[in-house]
C-alpha cells in the first residue's frame, strides 16, 4: 500500500486559478480538489502502464513522518478501480 500527503494544495490551487480566489476557499476544497486532479492523474498514467488496483482519499488518517495515526471519523472520500 502506498500513502501519499499533499502537502501544499493551497498553493498549487493558487498557481493555478490565482491567489484571490485561493483565498476565498477554504483549504479543505483546495485539498479535496488537488487531491481529485492527482487520483485522475495517477489513474491515467498508471492504467497506461497495464497496472491494475485500487485508489481512495481518505480522511481522518494523518501521516506525520513515520507515524501514521488514526483520526475519529476516518472515511473514505472518494475511491476509484483501474
Amino acid at each position: 500500500m502506498i500513502i501519499l500527503k499533499i502537502s501544499n494544495a493551497s498553493e498549487v490551487v493558487a498557481s493555478k486559478v490565482g491567489k484571490f480566489i485561493e483565498f476565498l476557499t477554504p483549504d479543505s476544497i483546495d485539498h479535496a480538489t488537488v487531491e481529485d486532479q492527482v487520483i485522475k492523474k495517477l489513474i491515467e498514467n498508471l492504467a497506461a502502464e497495464g497496472i491494475k488496483g485500487e485508489i481512495a482519499a481518505i480522511t481522518g488518517l494523518e501521516l506525520e513522518g513515520e507515524n501514521l495515526s488514526v483520526h475519529k471519523g476516518l472515511n473514505v472520500r472518494k475511491h476509484a478501480e483501474f
